[in-house]
């Protein structure tokens, strides 16, 4: 069992949301491989979390990705971009590149992936 965690900053936009100029806001990326090895977390201010699945975050980091609810893509060579639909609206998070990228790679050498 492994649990990998990093924090990072991101830019929460939300249909509530209409500022042009979004402050970013501390995350927590989680990964617990006896949890679900194929999921990882973002976890908010306040105790908020939405969980993705690990190879669609990995996809978005060279092109978009994703249909129904959840989209990624790279959004030039600085950030990428989550893009969540719900019931309740849409929810936009972008996060450093880097900084995923570094976490999802963290979390490859905790445990090998499961086959689909």
């Amino acid at each position: 069992m492994s649990v990998v965690e990093q924090y990072a900053r991101a830019r929460i936009v939300t249909d509530a949301d209409v500022q042009e100029d979004q402050a970013t806001i501390p995350v927590v990326l989680r990964y617990d491989s006896a949890a679900d090895p194929r999921v990882v977390s973002i976890g908010l201010p306040g105790g908020q979390a939405r969980s993705f699945p690990r190879d669609l975050l990995e996809r978005g980091l060279r092109a978009p990705t994703g249909t129904g609810e959840v989209r990624v893509w790279p959004c030039g060579r600085v950030q990428t971009v989550i893009e969540v639909h719900s019931a309740q609206g849409a929810s936009v998070v972008q996060i450093e590149s880097k900084a995923l990228l570094r976490f999802l790679r963290r979390t490859y050498m905790a445990v090998e992936p499961v086959p689909h």
